[in-house]
């Protein structure tokens, strides 16, 4: 021990209160969340950072940045392969609604322009669905949905919500592609409700609903 305290440049007395010494209350946290993100990433390595970080700051409270420095210093990441889901079919009998918004993604109030898209999941089940809906003034979700199905069900869930959380007055424009699932009668029944104006996307022009189709791509990409 002597020798390895000279080659160190170090006192034995500082050697032995550096091995006493208890870690700190952060480091602690650390390795505890630690422990969790290598059991979670063992149990669901198709995970990404904003998929463990929901799970581990219900436990831990801790925020993305600390989440995402464990997982680099611990080398996780999503295991997933790079996979791609068809979730628009426009490929269906009814008449698509005008292009209202007409790439005016900026509002000058809340709730007067929302825009909504359907993004995927891959798990290890299958595809897991999610339809939101986006504020254009806010800039914040305000309806979402989750499901194993990619319907109709699944879009109207989302844009209940939106409605029963902000409570939206007339005129209101909503946005989307030409999928099926916003086409549907259904789905224009509960606008026609709420008095939402509908608008869609072009055929064959995706930047048309950009603001939308960006937030599904960054949520893969997690």
């Amino acid at each position: 021990m002597e020798l390895l305290c000279r080659l160190l440049e170090i006192s034995r007395s500082g050697y032995y209160a550096w091995k006493q010494a208890k870690p700190s209350l952060h480091t602690r946290k650390n390795q505890e969340i630690t422990r969790r993100l290598v059991s979670l990433h063992t149990k669901y390595p198709a995970l990404g950072l904003d998929s463990l970080y929901h799970m581990l700051h219900k436990e831990f409270g801790c925020s993305r940045k600390r989440v995402h420095g464990l997982m680099q210093r611990n080398g996780i990441s999503s295991a997933r392969r790079r996979a791609y889901c068809v979730t628009t079919n426009s490929e269906h009998a009814y008449k698509p609604a005008p292009n209202l918004l007409n790439r005016q993604f900026n509002a000058s109030a809340p709730n007067t322009k929302w825009v909504g898209d359907i993004t995927y999941i891959p798990t290890g089940e299958g595809w897991l669905y999610a339809a939101v809906v986006k504020d254009l003034c806010t800039k914040k979700v305000v309806g979402y949905a989750f499901s194993n199905h990619i319907d109709k069900i699944l879009t109207i869930s989302a844009l209940k919500m939106a409605i029963h959380r902000e409570h939206p007055g007339a005129g209101l424009i909503f946005h989307s592609d030409r999928g099926v699932q916003y086409a549907s009668q259904a789905y224009r029944d509960v606008l026609a409700k709420y008095n939402i104006r509908q608008s869609m996307s072009r055929r064959g022009n995706p930047y048309d609903n950009a603001v939308a189709e960006n937030f599904s791509a960054i949520s893969n990409a997690s």
